[in-house]
């Protein structure tokens, strides 16, 4: 990846990609779950925690890689699955399918691997079945030319039979083409040992393992599709689909209309019959029922956006409550603010809410006019159904119902400008003159 994060850390949909394979294994209820990680990877421990993780120190290979799981399952008899943090997008039916192939009483197969057949085979190991089932797993270097012309290719993803897992890891060598510890020798040693050995056809897209910032595009697309697709199915109208970007979390009420060109981050949640307009960003924010945003409006953290308020273009808010029917409609920042049911803010208002050393609090009371083009100095109360003339600075508490202008008084020079005009012009003929 290039890159000072761990791969599995590269977000997708807005969390890392390996928090969306821990939460399709934790739809399985496992026993247990073990991560092996690199050295000096706290960041990836803490993304997976409750979960235990060990390290591996050296990398020697897959086999030797579940080889560190072995002190924290060594009295597990249960069945074993080893999956990828750079493969997010397995769902949990796969996985299922695999379990259910793996406790086949009729089978009962030590191993059951999951293949699938992608459009390009390329460097993948290939499966080689017979009759009885799966006979080996070939990595592509050390396959011959007729083992490389086979179509159905190794995920690397395999469920195991727990009782003897550790017996046939310990057996493995690693006189192969890489020098290293490969998992899938468990195959051999298995057949060898006159087990059965099984596989189950996975879909190559959900299989898309993530190794370069290409690929880590390629995921996002197809999760990308899919947050969308739900987004219709559950009653979201998003008029250009393929410019809507959604968070993995994000909420969408019915009947909501979502225009283009608008990102949902990380905790977002959408009431009904909202109407969000095109070149929206939000972030970590709430809309209720009937409200009506944008566009190019910008929610941030803390946002609460009451029923049928109103945030118009070029508005901003953060940390805020906008209560029912409240309207900010142009060129405003609203932070640090609570906004009282029906109150209206005039165009380039501004909550001044950071005097460099603290953030302080603007309170609006409700039904509250303000003019445009004024200046909240928090900490600031303005009271219910108060009026503040346009322009002003207001830096003390407005009462309930009263009326406050913060501005310098108008002064008016009479002819002052025609003698100024008349000035310019002289002083411009005097040096043409010239």
């Amino acid at each position: 990846m290039k890159s000072d994060l761990p791969k599995v850390m590269h977000p997708l949909a807005g969390r890392p990609m390996i928090q969306h394979l821990m939460e399709t294994v934790s739809g399985l209820a496992p026993d247990k779950v073990v991560v092996v990680v690199g050295p000096g990877m706290d960041v990836v421990a803490q993304a997976v925690a409750p979960a235990q993780t060990v390290v591996q120190t050296e990398r020697l290979g897959t086999g030797h890689a579940v080889m560190q799981a072995r002190d924290l399952l060594k009295d597990f008899h249960g069945d074993v699955l080893v999956l990828y943090g750079d493969t997010p997008l397995i769902t949990k039916d796969t996985l299922q399918r695999m379990l259910a192939e793996r406790r086949n009483a009729d089978k009962n197969p030590a191993v059951v691997v999951l293949g699938f057949k992608p459009v390009d085979p390329g460097h993948y190991g290939r499966l080689v079945v017979g009759a009885e089932g799966l006979k080996a797993i070939v990595e592509f270097k050390d396959a011959n030319d007729d083992q490389r012309e086979i179509p159905l290719c190794n995920s690397g993803v395999m469920a195991f039979d727990g009782a003897c897992l550790w017996d046939r890891l310990a057996r493995i060598g690693n006189d192969n083409a890489k020098g290293e510890y490969y998992l899938t020798d468990v195959v051999g040693l298995a057949r060898g040992d006159g087990a059965n050995c099984s596989f189950v056809l996975g879909d190559e897209q959900e299989l898309l393992g993530v190794n370069s910032r290409a690929e880590l595009a390629g995921a996002e697309a197809i999760i990308q599709g899919e947050l969308r697709r739900a987004a219709m199915d559950d009653g979201a109208t998003l008029v250009d689909p393929a410019s809507v970007w959604f968070s993995w979390d994000t909420s969408l009420g019915r009947d909501v209309m979502v225009w283009p060109h608008v990102v949902f981050g990380p905790g977002v949640t959408i009431g009904d019959h909202v109407v969000i307009k095109g070149f929206c960003h939000f972030e970590g924010c709430t809309i209720a029922d009937g409200a009506d945003v944008g566009p190019y409006a910008r929610l941030r953290p803390g946002a609460e956006i009451g029923a049928a308020a109103h945030i118009g273009n070029f508005v901003e808010v953060k940390k805020s409550v906008i209560e029912a029917g409240a309207k900010v409609n142009h060129l405003s920042y609203i932070g640090d603010a609570q906004v009282g049911a029906d109150a209206n803010v005039g165009a380039g208002t501004i909550t001044c809410n950071y005097d460099g050393f603290t953030k302080s609090c603007t309170e609006i009371g409700a039904g509250a006019f303000i003019g445009s083009n004024s200046s909240l100095v928090a900490p600031v109360k303005v009271g219910a159904r108060a009026m503040i003339g346009a322009g002003s600075v207001i830096t003390k508490d407005v009462s309930d119902g009263a009326l406050a202008v913060g501005r310098g008084a108008q002064m008016e020079v009479a002819g002052w400008a025609d003698r100024f005009r008349a000035a310019k012009a002289a002083e411009k003929a005097k040096k043409q003159g010239k």
